[in-house]
């Protein structure tokens, strides 16, 4: 039995963050049902390289966390496709997540005042790009303009590149993750003490606590952190040229650094390991790494000294690290033999851990836009011709 076998949420959210959130609940075995308008469903499904997949609204960005979700197209404007989410709240749901401006759902009647009334043990989470309120709390963004807000753009690249954002959509992410913690602690909450629970996520709050210790720092010294791109504080976890690439050196402690002079053959510089001298002489100890790695490759060197215990890694390509038997061994991603509409096996993501017994898993494939409408419904008490009056009403599809 997975940890949320029996939970069931109501995803009526779209992009990134809120569906990555649904999505680790869901192979963790909740029971999810994505929520979209009909007219306009979920951006995501537009999105990714391969267009033929966009035009069919089988995008790979939806793909990727689209997995053990059943799909319904409720459009939530009409008296209609209201109704019915209030009915799979009351007779079904334990947690809805949504993550549109704030104030939307409430302005339809479907805030989480007017949904606790319905349900008190409802856990109602909202994803936003600043919270509910405050005074950016009208504002919207996304996960680059996050990362320009809250100081994570301006950190990274080098002082001759000028700020640089995070290849990957980071923020994003990090929010679904977080989002999937706070409400596996509100289910916890919930189990203990028969309440529901309000969830407000925002994406800022989620940047600024990825700078933790950047932040205790700066305000305790008053001093910025200049972009040193790949130059790390110490010469030994620095990144350095290879004869063919790029090594990345992570020898970070007193410990490592004893080991690594010793493996590149300068043992007085073993010895030579306190923080001041690190710091000292830098430049010296930099100059001389370099020297030293561009004697062999980048994976000769990962070789020799991931066996002398120093962490160091090749610099690789996504291609690279996708070949990587680690991966394989570790069980990250699934492969879905079929997916309806998409005509070829496709790889996604599974989950970043392992249990022992019972863990993350996929069972059912990404869906099409309202592929289960009926069927939901139908679960909740609807009837054909409810059904079939709401679909000509237009209140779904």
């Amino acid at each position: 039995m997975r940890p949320f076998e029996g939970v069931r949420i109501l995803d009526c959210t779209h992009v990134l963050a809120g569906p990555f959130t649904a999505y680790q609940l869901a192979v963790l075995g909740a029971d999810v049902i994505k929520v979209e308008d009909p007219n306009e469903p979920d951006q995501s499904r537009e999105t990714g390289g391969d267009v033929s997949l966009n035009k069919a609204r089988m995008g790979t960005s939806f793909l990727t966390q689209g997995s053990n979700k059943r799909s319904i197209a409720l459009d939530l404007k009409t008296e209609g496709g209201r109704a019915a989410l209030k009915r799979l709240v009351v007779e079904w749901a334990d947690v809805l997540i949504e993550n549109y401006r704030p104030g939307a759902f409430k302005a339809l009647g479907l805030g989480y005042e007017d949904l606790a009334r319905l349900k008190p043990r409802l856990i109602y989470a909202s994803m936003t790009a600043f919270g509910q309120d405050g005074p950016r709390g009208t504002q919207t963004a996304y996960d680059h303009a996050i990362q320009a807000t809250s100081g994570i753009t301006a950190a990274t690249g080098t002082e001759e590149s000028g700020p640089i954002k995070a290849g990957a959509p980071v923020i994003d992410y990090a929010t679904g993750t977080m989002g999937a913690f706070a409400v596996s602690a509100a289910l916890y909450q919930t189990l203990r003490t028969g309440k529901g629970q309000y969830v407000d996520m925002a994406m800022l709050d989620v940047a600024m606590i990825l700078q933790a210790s950047h932040i205790t720092d700066y305000l305790h010294t008053g001093r910025h952190g200049k972009r040193a791109g790949n130059r790390m504080r110490y010469a030994e976890s620095s990144m350095h040229e290879a004869k063919d690439g790029l090594l990345q050196l992570a020898a970070s402690n007193r410990r490592q650094h004893r080991r690594f002079y010793a493996a590149i053959g300068e043992s007085e510089e073993a010895a030579r390991c306190s923080i001041d001298e690190r710091n000292a002489r830098f430049e010296e100890k930099h100059a001389t790494i370099a020297k030293k790695i561009r004697e062999r490759t980048a994976e000769e060197w990962e070789d020799y000294l991931q066996s002398k215990h120093v962490p160091a890694t090749r610099v690789r390509e996504l291609h690279e690290a996708l070949q990587d038997p680690q991966l394989q061994h570790r069980a990250v991603l699934h492969r879905h033999e079929n997916v309806p509409g998409v005509g070829k096996p496709m790889t996604v993501p599974l989950a970043a851990f392992k249990f022992a017994h019972d863990g993350p898993s996929i069972e059912r494939a990404p869906a099409r836009v309202g592929e289960h409408t009926d069927e939901v419904l139908a679960s909740v008490g609807y009837n054909t011709a409810e059904i079939a009056a709401l679909r000509q009403a237009g209140a779904i599809a």
